[in-house]
């Protein structure tokens, strides 16, 4: 019960204002996003009524926004030009059931292989593509176009000072729809994006048949919404989690927004996942629990449906002015001066993924390739932490290695270049008892330097094996077997 209260309860008034917010900006957005994927208006805003209203019960994180968004909206494209959009309705329940399937499975706690920089440079990148979404509507437009926004971002950052009772994107919203509605200046409106159903959503299931040609032909799609959405929706989560100051389930979050799409696909609405923009709106006007993502839901579908022709006078530059409020919030402004005293390879990774998701507009590759970069790196340093020290004993007779550090792909040529092979001595001991070899490379590796030494005739002991390197070396090393030198690879 404290729980609910918490969730539900505890900021009732703030949360339904950040609803009525973020319903406001999402409307051209869906709107956008169903031009994008190729279907009509009603799409993109049914899939964000009902994933909103849905992910407020189900989700991992309250006060995260989920509705139609742009990067699965390019995902669909060529499904719905080939196919159309029945197969999209049925691509979607499928992307439902993958990501409850990865929720289950625990796939959301692989977040915490996404390093800092990766979630840095994800921000950063989405703050640029959210910005740049923003200057078709601000080329070659009238003056007063520019007038409105740059009135709109004066009423958005100076109104806090008067009042934080009402969130000022909210407060622009009205005053600069009302300025242009009573003076009538000519500008593009949320009507001029396109029209705005009339009608409640119906249940329907996809008119598709059953079989397993369907499936071929919206796995691969359905797979690919689920990877983004869900990449998308988990990076969200941690980024919330910053700005509020507390913890989300993830793997929960992967299932609820598995049961928000299944329900979308079931009411004519598209794949959508957590949203970045509207998530920053809804908290910085004030939205913290499970009722401001309710509520822009239902206030979403209240206004599109009952009071549409006054929500389709409001003026697209109100609404571009909240979203550059927003990607001025979003970028981390704090990582540009952090360049200089931030570790090289923290700083590359951090760039290469804002250049991959600005250049691709796909954020599961910009994620993937900062994953990558930062395991490359990571590997690299561990691998320069090994060495080895030697030392005479036994009146010049044997001399001792010390190995210490990981052994692995990234340091096995260290290892080996560390002998002295060409010396003339008894014995050589290789004491690893401070070292760990971590894969078939390490254990391959110590077979080299054993072999070498033996084909100087040099006797070699091995001392010191912890309990899982012995387990590997008895597995998959040769040095000890008969006739090693012939099954050493490459002799």
């Amino acid at each position: 019960m404290k729980t609910l209260r918490q969730d539900w309860l505890s900021n009732i008034r703030n949360d339904l204002l950040a609803g009525l917010v973020v319903a406001l900006a999402l409307i051209p957005e869906a709107i956008a996003f169903s031009i994008i994927a190729g279907v009509d208006p009603k799409v993109g805003l049914y899939a964000s009524f009902c994933i909103a209203s849905v992910i407020a019960f189900t989700g991992g994180r309250p006060g995260m926004i989920s509705a139609a968004t742009g990067a699965m909206a390019l995902v669909m494209v060529m499904l719905v030009k080939e196919h159309g959009l029945q197969y999209l309705l049925a691509a979607t329940i499928l992307t439902g059931v993958l990501q409850i399937a990865a929720g289950w499975l625990q796939l959301g706690s692989l977040m915490r292989f996404v390093g800092r920089a990766v979630v840095i440079g994800f921000v950063n990148a989405l703050a640029i593509l959210i910005f740049m979404a923003q200057l078709p509507e601000l080329t070659g437009v009238p003056m007063a176009v520019y007038w409105m926004v740059a009135a709109g971002l004066g009423i958005i950052y100076l109104f806090p000072y008067i009042t934080k009772a009402v969130p000022s994107p909210l407060v622009a919203i009205v005053v600069l729809t009302a300025v242009a509605i009573y003076f009538g200046i000519d500008i593009r409106t949320v009507g001029d994006m396109g029209a705005l159903p009339d009608s409640l959503p119906i249940f329907l299931l996809p008119d598709v048949p059953l079989n397993l040609e369907t499936l071929q032909i919206i796995f691969p799609v359905s797979a690919t919404l689920a990877v983004v959405g869900l990449l998308e929706s988990l990076m969200t989560a941690s980024i919330v989690d910053d700005l509020t100051d507390s913890n989300s389930n993830k793997n929960r979050e992967c299932v609820g927004q598995g049961i928000a799409n299944i329900a979308s696909g079931c009411v004519g609405g598209m794949a959508g996942c957590a949203m970045i923009g509207q998530s920053v709106i809804n908290v910085k006007s004030g939205g913290r629990g499970r009722l401001s993502t309710l509520a822009a839901g239902v206030f979403l579908l209240l206004m599109v449906v009952f009071i549409g022709d006054w929500v389709s006078q409001i003026p697209m530059a109100a609404l571009v002015a909240v979203m550059i409020m927003v990607s001025i919030g979003t970028f981390s402004w704090v990582s540009i001066r952090d360049l200089k005293s931030h570790p090289r390879s923290y700083s590359v990774v951090m760039l290469a993924t804002v250049a991959v998701v600005v250049a691709t507009h796909d954020l599961a590759q910009g994620v993937l390739v900062g994953v990558l970069l930062s395991g490359f790196f990571f590997a690299h340093k561990v691998g320069l932490l090994m060495h080895v020290r030697s030392k005479v004993e036994d009146e010049g007779r044997m001399r001792t290695y010390q190995v210490i550090g990981q052994v692995f792909f990234a340091s096995a040529d260290r290892f080996v270049a560390s002998f002295d092979f060409k010396e003339v001595i008894e014995k050589v001991r290789i004491d690893v008892s401070r070292a760990h070899f971590w894969d078939v490379t390490a254990v391959s590796a110590l077979d080299k330097a054993v072999i070498k030494f033996r084909r100087e005739d040099t006797e070699v002991e091995v001392i010191g094996l912890n309990e899982a390197s012995a387990t590997m070396v008895d597995k998959f090393a040769v040095h000890d077997k008969d006739g090693a030198e012939d099954l050493l690879p490459g002799h």
